[in-house]
């Protein structure tokens, strides 16, 4: 692994920096022989900067993230944050879901950057590149202090997530929430257990997180869903979205978004050899649906995203709206730190 050599990818000028992010002697590297952690191994680092910002040309309504993981064990055959790996000569296949690394000083060192007089305290999104509440959270408990250190600077953020985990921190985000904007999305793209058990097979099932939205709103969180992702061929046809959306609208969930899957490079490899393995009628009617890049043609995001807020109205909820601070969109790779001369490029 290049540990020694990493560097930030970019300062958004097309320039590398040149200054390593750690030494090979700041890397930790355990596995634990568990059942719910045989086979991962897990690289602990320091991280210099924790607080990452979005790139400029991006779309999405938040400018800083925070990711306490690299790699996850959800095992997403789809996640776009499989390319991510590469930068450390990992593999964005099998490696990405089970070589994690944990930036272990991640609560204090975000508690300094928020009290440091440059941060001016703007919103900050977790879960968009990897989950925070992935398995891993059970044994580091990264998020509680870092829960704690946004409720004591009562900095607004929001939170996406297939973790049911998040449930551990509840009282945590309700105290948060009193004092600040809290907003949570909870990802559940469809509810096929037969798809969810190849496609997501290390997440909790589609029933269980919606069941952590139903408990989380019944503690006055208000918590979106991300229908995401949509997949064509396989979780598209018109009675799985209805049966889908009915069931988010059941759990208590204030608004459904809907996201069409898309293939970056990294993820577009893995998920097209999954699905030659699983559904190998299907892999030409994908090459050409994608012949044009890693997003589905307009017109069948246009097609999907009108069925899902048709379904969505007529089962009593809405669809966000723009501006919403609990709207999460598509996931993005944070870029630079906030107030250090390099950045932690594990994001």
């Amino acid at each position: 692994m290049r540990w020694e050599n990493l560097t930030t990818e970019s300062d958004g000028h097309n320039r590398t920096a040149d200054v390593a992010l750690f030494g090979a002697d700041a890397v930790t590297t355990r596995t634990f022989d568990t059942p719910e952690f045989r086979g991962i191994t897990f690289h602990e680092v320091r991280a210099r900067s924790i607080i990452n910002r979005v790139p400029g040309a991006s779309r999405m309504p938040f400018e800083w993230t925070v990711n306490p993981y690299r790699g996850c064990s959800h095992a997403c055959v789809y996640c776009f944050a499989r390319k991510t790996h590469s930068y450390l000569d990992l593999d964005t296949g099998l490696g990405f879901d089970s070589q994690i690394v944990v930036k272990v000083n991640a609560p204090d060192l975000l508690r300094r950057q928020l009290g440091s007089r440059r941060w001016l305290g703007e919103h900050i999104a977790m879960g968009t590149n990897v989950d925070c509440y992935q398995r891993a959270e059970g044994r580091y408990r990264l998020m509680p202090g870092i829960l704690g250190a946004l409720r004591d600077h009562a900095n607004p953020f929001s939170i996406l997530t297939k973790g049911t985990l998040i449930l551990r921190d509840l009282d945590l985000l309700v105290q948060a929430s009193e004092v600040t904007d809290v907003g949570i999305s909870v990802s559940v793209g469809f509810t096929d257990p037969a798809l969810w058990r190849t496609v997501e097979p290390g997440t909790p099932s589609p029933e269980r997180r919606l069941d952590a939205v139903r408990t989380l709103t019944e503690h006055g969180i208000d918590v979106g869903v991300l229908m995401a992702p949509v997949i064509p061929f396989l979780s598209d046809h018109p009675a799985q979205l209805r049966a889908t959306v009915r069931a988010i609208a059941a759990s208590g969930a204030s608004s459904v978004t809907p996201l069409v899957l898309h293939l970056r490079p990294g993820a577009r490899e893995w998920f097209m050899a999954w699905l030659g393995q699983h559904h190998p009628h299907l892999v030409r009617r994908y090459e050409r649906l994608y012949a044009e890049g890693a997003y589905a043609p307009k017109w069948y995001q246009r097609r999907i995203t009108r069925q899902v807020h048709d379904l969505a109205q007529e089962y009593g909820i809405g669809p966000a709206r723009a501006g919403m601070p609990r709207r999460i969109p598509e996931p993005v790779e944070p870029m630079e730190p906030v107030s250090e001369p390099t950045q932690l490029s594990f994001i």
